[in-house]
């Protein structure tokens, strides 16, 4: 008998059984082949997002407190680990044993931050982590930001979703002070250009400010013009 062939054989056999399902579970919220067991209220969860929306802002489950999931393929409970004990699933292609986080979705960039204590998406590549700001930035933000402390472990202050662990995209505004890019573009919409906390304008107002400044210089010619006239006529007394 081939060794090497037959050893082969059960490799490929095993990666295709780890592969089995990809993509093709989850929730609105991640691909991912298992649920969770929420140990706050003893229950079954496509995932935390879909548990705290469950209770209406009763509670929220902690993604650290996650300690038994069940595969969707088996229906096997167990402890959580990437692959599932009974079948020989991937639970989920990217896996964090901190954060107990599964996503088949591999093309969100996943990585976790240790300084963050939890995973983020993008690519760290992509990312830098700021101690002051107590959170990950872009590398294009890095020695380009105003710095303001544990600026993302707050509220948006437009729909006061938390932002740090928050899954919709976030902006860094020049003040230092950061929302959810979807709130600030809704600010925009309505020419509301000033951050809500500080009042600072939140974007580059250069353009803005020279449109206003030669409508201001046409107006004072106007009025000069005004006046010239006027004096023009009364000097000659000439009834308009």
């Amino acid at each position: 008998m081939d060794t090497d062939a037959s050893a082969s054989g059960v490799s490929s056999f095993h990666g295709d059984r780890l592969g089995f399902g990809k993509m093709k579970f989850g929730c609105t919220h991640y691909r991912r082949r298992c649920k969770i067991r929420a140990p706050c209220c003893d229950a079954i969860f496509s995932c935390r997002h879909c548990h705290n929306d469950s209770t209406n802002g009763a509670h929220e489950l902690p993604r650290h407190d996650v300690q038994r999931v069940v595969c969707l393929i088996c229906d096997t409970e167990q402890q959580a680990s990437q692959v599932c004990s009974n079948c020989s699933v991937n639970m989920g292609e990217y896996y964090c044993d901190v954060c107990k986080f599964y996503d088949d979705d591999i093309q969100k960039g996943q990585y976790h931050c240790n300084d963050c204590g939890i995973c983020r998406v993008g690519g760290k590549e992509h990312f830098f982590h700021c101690q002051k700001c107590g959170s990950c930035y872009s590398v294009s933000l890095r020695d380009k930001h105003l710095c303001v402390e544990n600026s993302m472990k707050q509220h948006c202050p437009i729909c006061y979703d938390y932002l740090f662990d928050s899954i919709r995209k976030t902006n860094v505004l020049n003040c230092g002070h950061t929302m959810h890019m979807q709130c600030m573009d809704e600010m925009l919409k309505h020419k509301q250009f000033a951050c809500p906390i500080c009042s600072k304008t939140m974007v580059d107002m250069s353009h803005i400010w020279r449109i206003l400044d030669r409508e201001q210089l046409s107006c004072q010619r106007i009025t000069v013009t005004r006046r010239f006239v006027h004096l023009f006529f009364f000097a000659f007394h000439i009834t308009l």
